[in-house]
């Protein structure tokens, strides 16, 4: 059984960063796509990023330009680097892996093991 943790959020003031980590406790950490979600309070879930098995990631529109993606195989984890943060990027942040192989796209369907997700909040 897979489980995720998230680690790395809390409060930083507008302009700041931080770096969710997401450790995986699976054997097959390297071989499945990962992806980073958010939640902000009453709105939709959205993605963020992806991260292939090869390591190749993808940024979502809009933090493409602040936000990065990658993975550690040796250490069964995922990162999502957030730079420039704004009040806008507040949420609930959720690290989510495929269980299958397939193709790496960037929807909450596709993936089967999730974190509890964890809280970012910017506000000056």
């Amino acid at each position: 059984q897979v489980q995720l943790m998230e680690s790395g959020g809390g409060s930083v003031a507008p302009g700041g960063s931080l770096t969710l980590s997401c450790a995986d406790s699976g054997m097959t950490f390297r071989k499945f796509c990962m992806g980073w979600f958010r939640q902000a309070p009453g709105k939709a879930r959205e993605g963020v990023a992806i991260i292939a098995p090869d390591g190749r990631s993808g940024i979502a529109g809009p933090v493409k330009g602040r936000f990065t993606a990658s993975k550690d195989n040796t250490k069964n984890t995922a990162y999502l680097q957030m730079n420039s943060l704004t009040p806008d990027d507040t949420a609930i942040y959720y690290c989510a892996r495929m269980v299958v192989e397939g193709p790496c796209r960037l929807v909450a369907t596709d993936f089967n093991a999730w974190g509890k997700g964890i809280q970012v909040t910017v506000s000056s």
